[in-house]
């Protein structure tokens, strides 16, 4: 068995990918989808880097390029392509797509009653001013994310008209969420693995500032994925339809549990760090189930 672990940049997390397929007798082969070739009249239709001649037989999404508009869309109609064509994609090409714009993500978390924090996006201007004066003078704060940011990167905290990032800072369009969790020096979330609909891990993360994030300097403390948590993360990967994910939630002054963020191809080195299980190993697990592969029978011990 052939899996494509789609990746620019393998890194630790290719690494440990690829030593978990191997530990199940499966070959992981790194492929870059800015290499896929779409060749309607050929066989294979679909091209990856390491499968000339022939489909990989799954696909693990570890990474996508991005670029242009127009190259974005190819990259994703390639997973589409992969995915029509029998090839089980983890995670396909209509989950990154539900979870990458921050915008339709929260939509379908509210729409589905899961807690996400009040948020508003607009491209207008003189309406983006009018709720920050809102919700300013409640004395709350908002965060501005980018609609297509990730690891914390882009965040800007706006706690008074004059904060608010101008046009070209956000691309024309501002995403402003209500900042729910306790103020103080020190930023904290938590961070969920969901894998196969099941809460598999969870860490604390706090950093001081405004944002907790690995990537930005979080430090990470072991946390049991149990009650309301696990709960709320279990749901909102179900909500986006995921097999996978890494579910940011958050807990105001009172206790309760906000989602924040959803990720369809999260990082999980920290979390990794301080947690027993073996992410990579129950990742691959799962996808060689959806694959109906009895080669978990074959596991080296």
């Amino acid at each position: 068995m052939h899996v494509a672990i789609v990746t620019d940049d393998p890194g630790w997390h290719g690494a440990r990918l690829r030593e978990a397929f191997a530990a199940r007798g499966v070959t992981g082969a790194f492929s870059s989808l800015s290499t896929a070739v779409l060749r309607l009249q050929d066989v294979p239709p679909v091209v990856l880097g390491g499968f000339t001649d022939r489909l990989p037989d799954a696909v693990f999404v570890r990474g996508v390029p991005g670029g242009t508009l127009e190259q974005t869309v190819f990259q994703l109609n390639a997973l589409h392509a992969l995915q029509d064509l029998g090839v089980p994609v983890y995670n396909d090409g209509r989950a990154i797509e539900r979870s990458v714009d921050k915008a339709y993500t929260t939509l379908r978390l509210h729409h589905a009653g899961i807690a996400t924090p009040p948020t508003w996006v607009t491209a207008d201007p003189d309406v983006a001013r009018e709720i920050v004066r809102r919700e300013t003078a409640r004395r709350d704060v908002l965060l501005c994310k980018p609609l297509f940011g990730s690891q914390g990167q882009g965040i800007a905290v706006v706690a008074a008209a004059c904060d608010l990032p101008d046009v070209a800072e956000v691309n024309g369009v501002w995403y402003l969420q209500r900042f729910v969790g306790e103020r103080s020096d020190t930023a904290t979330d938590w961070r969920v693995m969901v894998v196969g609909g099941r809460a598999i891990a969870a860490m604390r993360r706090s950093a001081p500032g405004w944002r907790a994030n690995v990537a930005q300097g979080g430090q990470c403390q072991a946390a049991l994925p149990e009650g309301e948590c696990a709960r709320l993360a279990e749901a909102a990967a179900g909500c986006l339809d995921m097999a996978y994910a890494g579910v940011d939630l958050m807990r105001d002054r009172d206790g309760s549990w906000w989602v924040i963020e959803v990720n369809s191809i999260p990082a999980w080195r920290g979390l990794q760090s301080v947690c027993q299980i073996d992410i990579a190993a129950s990742l691959v697990d799962d996808l060689l189930r959806r694959c109906g592969t009895s080669r978990l029978d074959e596991v080296v011990s």
